[in-house]
């Protein structure tokens, strides 16, 4: 014989005073789960999304970023001429030489100033990336002191209007246009001409290349064939594993700043679940001896209020989720520790973060209630009778 579930939820609301502040402890631990678990993944989509999935990045080996990286001019053209490079319509291979450096913006309203990536491109490099669209403005002309910039920067940063003039590497450059990137890293950059910008920073070397391959499984082949040529000390990475990887330092510092403060919040939270249970058990006790004279067992007893505490876990984390979600609708900038450039994001909430989340809230419910429900379901019939 089970005890009825309406009798559980029954007494959870009969409780409400306790039950909502119980459930607003473990509403604020699983709100700053959530929120550990959604910037996580709102890093990783914003890098993952920079690349597409049939082009490939080339840099030095043993270089991390592109700012540690260089490349010849030799090397780039060995490279792009390679037979697995892809070629557009006019017979030119799809490549794009690009330098990449970071200078030093002040934002909107803040007196200290941000790094942020210059990225020179080739005439190529804004067909390879297809989730690059101009909002504002136009390109820039190959071969001039003409930059755009990335929609994070023209709503984060001053003097980045279309027509406005930013002086860096001992010239003048003119913002001639916008550009979404889909929410990728792109977003935070601006572009300019490759040539242009090697001048002005007295570069010799590209930092990197990007190139699209002409068969989307040549990937083995071309990155062996860099491997093994003489001339060339670089490596292939798909452009998309290459800015996941960018990821990494951030992600791993999140994710063990978020698990500790989880893990401290989680204990406090289990110990007020805990004495609220008690409670609750002290206050029912002739109730619980009841239903063992109605013929009801220790383990539904046990079960019961082991249904009850996870029932409060559960409330206290869609309670906590719901709080978490509204972080989508705000947009935030951080370093990068690969990169060391201002990054904007924000928070991606998905169906396995609900379920993870809930699972959480549930078990510190679980634990919190283990003991109390223990304890009661172990009272002796006749003593449990006689406290009525």
């Amino acid at each position: 014989m089970v005890i009825p579930l309406h009798y559980i939820a029954r007494n959870v609301w009969a409780r409400r005073l306790t039950t909502t502040l119980t459930a607003g402890g473990l509403a604020l631990v699983v709100f700053v789960f959530a929120a550990m678990l959604m910037l996580d993944a709102g890093l990783k989509q914003t890098l993952v999304t920079t690349g597409e999935p049939d082009n490939v990045v080339l840099i030095r080996k043993g270089a991390e970023t592109e700012i540690q990286s260089a490349i010849s001019r030799d090397q780039a053209a060995a490279m792009e001429m390679h037979p697995a490079v892809a070629m557009n319509r006019d017979g030119r291979p799809m490549a794009s030489r690009e330098a990449v450096v970071l200078i030093s913006l002040t934002k909107s309203g803040a007196a200290s100033p941000a790094n942020v990536v210059i990225r020179g491109v080739s005439p190529q490099g804004v067909t390879l990336r297809p989730q690059v669209h101009i909002t504002a403005g136009r390109v820039f002309r190959p071969g001039s002191s003409e930059i755009i910039v990335g929609s994070s920067i023209a709503k984060g940063f001053g003097n980045v209007r279309i027509g406005d003039h930013l002086r860096f590497a001992q010239r003048d450059w003119t913002v001639v246009g916008h550009f979404d990137a889909g929410g990728s890293g792109f977003d935070s950059e601006i572009w300019g001409d490759v040539d242009q910008l090697m001048q002005s920073f007295r570069r010799t070397s590209y930092s990197s290349m990007v190139v699209r391959l002409g068969q989307a499984d040549g990937f083995d082949k071309f990155r062996a064939d860099i491997d093994v040529d003489p001339r060339l000390a670089n490596e292939a990475k798909r452009e998309q594993q290459f800015y996941s990887d960018q990821s990494r330092a951030l992600s791993t510092f999140i994710n063990i700043l978020g698990l500790t403060l989880t893990t401290i919040f989680s204990v406090a939270a289990m110990i007020g679940a805990m004495i609220t249970m008690y409670a609750s058990v002290a206050n029912r006790v002739g109730e619980i001896g009841t239903l063992r004279a109605l013929g009801f067992q220790r383990t539904n007893v046990l079960a019961a209020f082991l249904i009850e505490a996870v029932l409060l876990g559960f409330v206290g984390g869609v309670a906590g989720l719901a709080c978490a979600a509204l972080m989508q609708f705000a947009s935030f900038s951080t370093t990068n520790f690969q990169t060391f450039a201002d990054l904007s994001f924000r928070f991606l909430l998905t169906p396995g973060i609900v379920v993870k989340t809930l699972l959480f809230s549930m078990a510190m419910g679980f634990i919190g209630g283990f003991l109390p429900a223990l304890r009661a379901s172990r009272l002796n019939i006749v003593d449990a009778l006689r406290a009525r």
